[in-house]
């Protein structure tokens, strides 16, 4: 008798395998929607095979929090601390191409691992920023060697945050040479540009409806949407928890409303920054100093609408996801008339490049908003995006 696929032999690397694919599904699905039954089919194991190598989702989560920067670091070793800036990127840069399917959840997923879990997994990360710190002020002994640094970093990240399909050797190439270019960018050297940014009026809640979706964004941004319950939004508006409903038939209408804004205020943000600029070039450093204004003075708002999208049951996530692509197609078209040599794909890995800047240098910043940062941010996104 022929043996099923069950008893065929068993891949010796089964554990690694199941990392893989829980990775890229945590990383598509966000944490609270994948399900171990989803991990296990894209092994092609059962869901009782899977709870032999992993006791439960946290487990396994955690685990595949830790390959990554694992990865990070033992690449890193392979080279000694006087190796060039340009080699320390290009072997950062290689993992985290190669394994670009899981890599997002470190960009907003990673804050659901415990306090003790967290701790180590920034201090995994400490070890590569101060790698590079060290690397990049050897290299550019400009001001600030620590942003320049992280917001280099935030340059190859953005791979793990988009689709956007090319070559992965063109891919590391490009990502490496936008990251070099921050590296080597003054953070003074946009100073004045938060001056000439005009965004949108922040929202007043004037009813309760706004009151509520007031409320509920910075506890979706500190905590999570999944760990936020209706009763601490109605607690936050000072409502019992069952009048939420008279507004919101259920806590992910509050989100979807939340995303939209955030879609909206954007949008107007962009087109006002264009409206002021009087060639190419001006147009793409108006929509940069316009896009970090907004990154900063909306933070919360802005991490809930990326962190969260992902979570979204289809049917909801459509008119998001539109807004995602015509921001995007600015970017593309603004990038590729000040600089022709660029392509469609190559301009959207650029802008996205530009996007992970702003956020890991906010990160660093605390997302403090003042003018200073702001128009450091604006340098180093500008670095990113010309050639």
């Amino acid at each position: 008798m022929t043996a099923g696929p069950t008893s065929a032999t068993r891949p010796h690397n089964r554990k690694q395998l199941i990392v893989e694919a829980a990775g890229q599904v945590f990383s598509e699905r966000g944490y609270h929607a994948a399900s171990m039954e989803e991990i296990a089919a894209g092994v092609g194991i059962s869901a009782a095979a899977l709870y032999r190598h992993f006791p439960n989702k946290y487990a396994l989560f955690a685990e595949c929090a830790d390959v990554l920067v694992d990865r990070l670091v033992a690449a890193l070793d392979e080279w000694p601390p006087e190796a060039a800036l340009p080699d320390v990127l290009t072997a950062l840069a290689r993992v985290t191409v190669a394994h670009r399917a899981s890599g997002g959840l470190y960009r907003w997923e990673a804050r659901y691992l415990d306090r003790d879990d967290r701790r180590l997994l920034r201090a995994k990360f400490g070890q590569v920023v101060r790698r590079v710190t060290e690397s990049v002020a050897r290299e550019f002994p400009l001001p600030d060697a620590g942003l320049r640094a992280v917001a280099a970093l935030g340059a190859i990240g953005s791979i793990t945050m988009h689709h956007t399909s090319i070559a992965q050797r063109r891919v590391e190439e490009m990502l490496v040479a936008a990251a070099l270019r921050v590296a080597a960018t003054d953070p003074a050297s946009a100073a004045g540009s938060a001056a000439l940014v005009e965004l949108p009026a922040r929202p007043v809640p004037r009813t309760r409806r706004a009151e509520i979706l007031a409320a509920a964004v910075p506890l979706f941004a500190r905590d999570g949407f999944a760990n936020v319950t209706n009763g601490q939004i109605a607690q936050a508006v000072g409502l019992a928890p069952s009048a939420i409903y008279r507004h919101y038939p259920g806590k992910v209408d509050i989100l979807v409303a939340a995303c939209l804004q955030a879609a909206g205020l954007l949008a107007q943000a962009v087109d006002r920054s264009l409206h002021q600029a009087s060639d190419p070039h001006q147009a793409v450093v108006a929509l940069t100093a316009a896009y970090v204004a907004y990154s900063f003075e909306h933070n919360a708002l802005t991490s809930v609408a990326e962190a969260e999208i992902v979570g979204l049951p289809p049917g909801l996530r459509g008119p998001l996801i539109l807004a995602q692509r015509e921001h995007i197609a600015v970017w593309e078209q603004q990038l590729r008339l000040a600089r022709p040599d660029l392509d469609r794909r190559r301009a959207r890995l650029l802008a996205h490049a530009g996007f992970g800047v702003v956020v890991e240098a906010g990160r660093a910043l605390r997302w403090r908003d003042t003018p200073a940062h702001r128009d450091a941010v604006t340098a180093l996104v500008l670095g990113a995006l010309t050639g």
